[in-house]
Parts: C-alpha cells; sequence; structure tokens
C-alpha cells in the first residue's frame, strides 16, 4: 500500500471517528443523560424494545430490553432508560399499559409519594400485573355462562310468578263476584243498623263513665288526706322501731347468752343425773340380793328352828315296823 492510500485511509476512519463523536454528542444534548433502571412482569402483552416509558402519563424514556429473566423464567425482565431526574421512589409501581386501545404497548409508572425514598440507578422498580385480553376473554364467557344460568332461573322464576298471579287474579274474581258483592252490602248495611240501635246505648254508657271519673275524683280529694295521715303514722312507727331496734336486739343476746347457760347446766345435770341412776341401780340389786337371803334365812329357821341352838343337827328318827318275830 503506498503513501497515498494510507493517507486517504487515515483520513477516511479521522472522518468517521469525527462523525461519531459529533452525532452521540449531538445525541446526548438533545435526548439529555440517561439513567437505568429495571422491572418485571409476568405477561409482556407484545412489549418490545423502543417502546415509551411514561411516568404519570409523561414520556420520560424507552423500552431497552425485554427478555425472560435468567433466575426466573416465569417472569419477563424489562430494562429501561428514563431521564435523568425523574422522580422515581419506592412507592413507585411499573405497569403493563397503553396510551389508546390501537397503540403499542407502554410502560407506565405510577407517581408514588413525596415523601418516599428515591430509587438509585440501576433499582428494581415494584410492578403490578395487568390483565391480559386473553384473561379479560376468560373471564367474559365465564360471565355469559352465568349470566345464561341467571336468565334461565329467572325465566322459571318469571314462569311461577305469572301461573300464581293468574291464580290470584281467578281468587280476586271470585270473591269479588256478585253474589259476594251483595252479600258484603247487607253485612255493612247491617252493621249501619247496628250501629244506629246501639249509638244511645252508647252515649248513656259515656255519661255514666264521666260521672263515676268525677265522682272517684270526689273520693281520691277525700281520701288524700287519710292517706298523708297514714304515711305520717307509718313515719312515726319506722322511727320508734328503729329507736326500740338496739335495746331489743341488746336483751335478745343476753337472752341467747341465759339460754346457752341454761343448756350446759342441764347437760351437766343430764350427767350427774345419769351416774347418780348408775349408783341408785347398784344399791337396789344390794338390797334385792340381801332380801333373797334374808327369804332364805326366815325360810330355813321355819323348817329347822333348832338350827338357831344346835350346831349339829339330829340324826332322823325311823318308823318303827309292825310284825312278829320269828
Amino acid at each position: 500500500m503506498n503513501t497515498e492510500a494510507k493517507v486517504g485511509a487515515f483520513v477516511l476512519l479521522s472522518a468517521a471517528i469525527f462523525l461519531g463523536t459529533i452525532y452521540h454528542v449531538s445525541n446526548v444534548q438533545i435526548r439529555g443523560a440517561r439513567v437505568s433502571y429495571r422491572t418485571y412482569l409476568r405477561y409482556a402483552g407484545g412489549l418490545e424494545p423502543g417502546a415509551d416509558v411514561l411516568f404519570g402519563g409523561i414520556k420520560v424514556g424507552t423500552v431497552t430490553a425485554v427478555r425472560p429473566d435468567a433466575q426466573d423464567p416465569t417472569r419477563i425482565e424489562i430494562l429501561i432508560d428514563v431521564k435523568d431526574g425523574t422522580p422515581l421512589n419506592a412507592n413507585s409501581v411499573a405497569k403493563l399499559g397503553s396510551v389508546t386501545v390501537v397503540t403499542s404497548p407502554v410502560i407506565s409508572i405510577s407517581m408514588g409519594s413525596n415523601d418516599a425514598a428515591r430509587l438509585p440507578p440501576g433499582a428494581v422498580i415494584a410492578s403490578v400485573e395487568t390483565i391480559s385480553l386473553d384473561d379479560t376473554q376468560r373471564k367474559i364467557v365465564a360471565l355469559a355462562d352465568t349470566a345464561r344460568g341467571l336468565l334461565d332461573a329467572v325465566h322459571s322464576d318469571v314462569d311461577n310468578l305469572t301461573g300464581d298471579a293468574r291464580k290470584l287474579m281467578g281468587n280476586l274474581n271470585k270473591i269479588s263476584g256478585e253474589q259476594n258483592q251483595r252479600s258484603l252490602e247487607s253485612t255493612l248495611k247491617n252493621a249501619d243498623a247496628l250501629v244506629a240501635r246501639l249509638s244511645p246505648k252508647i252515649d248513656q254508657i259515656s255519661d255514666q263513665l264521666l260521672t263515676l271519673t268525677k265522682d272517684a275524683n270526689g273520693v281520691m280529694a277525700k281520701v288524700g288526706p287519710t292517706v298523708d295521715n297514714a304515711n305520717a303514722t307509718v313515719s312515726n312507727a319506722n322511727d320508734t322501731i328503729t329507736k326500740l331496734r338496739g335495746p331489743i336486739e341488746a336483751d335478745l343476746a343476753e337472752m341467747r347468752k341465759t339460754l346457752e347457760e341454761a343448756r350446759g347446766l342441764i347437760v351437766t345435770l343430764h350427767a350427774a343425773a345419769r351416774a347418780k341412776d348408775q349408783d341408785l341401780t347398784e344399791t337396789l340389786e344390794n338390797v334385792r340380793m340381801v332380801t333373797d337371803n334374808l327369804n332364805e334365812l326366815t325360810e330355813s329357821v321355819k323348817e329347822r328352828p333348832w338350827s338357831l341352838i344346835r350346831i349339829k343337827q339330829p340324826k332322823e328318827r325311823k318308823v318303827p315296823q309292825s310284825g312278829r318275830n320269828p
């Protein structure tokens, strides 16, 4: 390669680097500094890199990457870049949304609260799942099935109510027939006649009740002083009973004490009488024994009086036997 070619290549490379630097610097100046964050969703709903990121409805950045999470494949990792100075805080929540029905999906971030801590660059933004179109369709189908069953039940209930209403109208027609109307008219006429006949008696009873009420008022007026005197008498009796209660209670206490002492004395006398009974029983037994001995001695003296003089009893005499000598 000759010198001219080398110089030309160097110039072209320098120009490319210069143009790239100018483009990058101009892009940074136009777009401003960017801060990266990430969030996670279970359903991305067609979200692609380059989608808008809204903060409180204002575009503040773009989505840079949409991919399955390497640590949890059941969720989608979404990387976003937002303008530096965007007040994302710990209470901000990201969700999948759209500005209109026909526009592409976007990431919408709530504003959170002013007193919450600001999120540092690279932090994870809390997220909330959005109901997908498939879930919405399934819920609509389930709701339609439920509504169909409800309509069938309502139709059945309406038919039952219609039948009951027809029966009711038939019964009302029977009740309000010409014959029943005549009977009701006759009953009303009889009631009017009865009221007309009883009106004088009712007036008389009312007058008697009024007179009785006046007499009762007079009696109550006369009884009033008597009741007052009775109240005063009862009050005086209460005072007297209150005054006598103390002495009566003291007398009752003394009487109770005396009764206790008498009970103790009776117990002592009972014990002494029991001891005397035992002594008297022994004395009577001795007297009986002495009496028996005296009776035996008396009988012995009656039968053998000589026993009082002689120590030894005489021999018994033999009875002589009569007979001839051989």
